[in-house]
């Protein structure tokens, strides 16, 4: 049976290679229940795993005269709906990221007001929140947020990769996020 699979899977690549598309439409049926469940098992999501699914097969499709598939077809497969999932977490972060980044930048102009007096007691109490946060986690958001330097940059000056410097930026968006509120009761 395992042969047949694999005699199978051989006739469809060279197939695809070919533009056959009748290769691509038994690829599919064949392989599309299956994909979709796996990547349903990752993300609990029905859309999410038609799209990515869909996006893995399209791509098959667009690339199939350069195919170079070196395991059995349904483990290609599968890695490529993995690498798939994982590029739409890494995007999901990215946008997470960036509405975390407009939340601080609109709370600090909220509390940015006209009268000067306001505006100070306002940054003193944020300093004080910001102050309670761990040092290294202190050092790279002041970098960040205070002197406008890029992940990079920051990661050169303490010495660290950029994803830790994204770990700490992430981590004190959190912690002021949730206790900033507390300075201006």
């Amino acid at each position: 049976m395992k042969k047949n699979n694999q005699h199978i899977d051989e006739l469809l690549i060279k197939g695809l290679e070919k533009g056959d598309q009748n290769s691509y439409k038994k690829l599919f049926e064949h392989y599309y229940p299956s994909l979709y469940n796996y990547v349903y098992k990752l993300s609990s999501n029905s859309y999410v795993s038609e799209d990515l699914v869909q996006n893995v097969l399209l791509r098959i499709w667009e690339k199939k005269s350069s195919l170079k598939i070196t395991s059995s077809l349904r483990n290609y497969l599968l890695r490529a709906c993995h690498n798939e999932f994982l590029m739409y977490l890494r995007q999901q972060k990215k946008e997470y990221d960036s509405i975390d980044e407009l939340k601080w930048e609109a709370l600090l102009e909220m509390h940015n007001t006209p009268e000067e007096d306001q505006t100070e007691t306002d940054w003193l109490k944020i300093e004080r929140a910001i102050e309670l946060l761990p040092k290294k986690c202190r050092e790279v958001f002041k970098l960040s947020r205070l002197e406008q330097k890029k992940h990079k940059e920051i990661a050169e000056i303490l010495g660290i990769s950029t994803k830790t410097v994204e770990i700490h930026i992430s981590k004190a968006l959190r912690f002021l996020k949730a206790n900033i509120s507390v300075f201006f009761l």
